[in-house]
């Protein structure tokens, strides 16, 4: 684990201060509970909890995944499945409620989408089209065609 940092300053007895350098094993680093105190000051509680998760083993591929990717893979789980993973995180919470994904649900379930449907899914958003029972999708066909 290395750790660098520099002194900004309008100081002139801090003006030529030289960049600093920590070097430590990842098993010194864990170990090292004044560094630790130090990190969640200066970059908060988050990046120390990141940090000491890497030096453990402890990482989160799934949440590392591009975006384009974990779509296509939510893409084939089932609805409340979706749901549940909505909840892990603010970022899945995104993904989950994303109109790319509930475009990419409704295309894969309707055998056809017309254009005049796909209007009206991009104004009140996939998800809420996806839910909205076949009445009322019609209903509000008829309204857009009639103004």
């Amino acid at each position: 684990v290395i750790f660098r940092w520099w002194k900004i300053s309008l100081r002139n007895e801090l003006r030529e201060s030289r960049p600093g350098e920590i070097k430590e094993s990842q098993k010194d680093f864990l170990d090292d509970s004044s560094l630790h105190i130090q990190i969640a000051i200066v970059f908060g509680a988050k990046v120390l909890e990141h940090v000491l998760n890497l030096c453990r083993g402890n990482y989160d591929f799934l949440e590392r995944l591009p975006v384009p990717l974990l779509l296509y893979i939510i893409s084939f789980l089932e609805l409340e499945d979706i749901a549940r993973l909505s909840q892990v995180s603010r970022r899945f919470e995104m993904i989950c409620n994303s109109n790319a994904l509930w475009e990419n649900i409704v295309e894969n379930l309707c055998d056809t989408i017309t254009p005049e449907m796909k209007e009206l899914a991009q104004e009140m958003g996939w998800k809420q089209f996806f839910f909205t029972n076949r009445l009322q999708l019609q209903l509000q066909l008829r309204r857009r065609r009639q103004k």
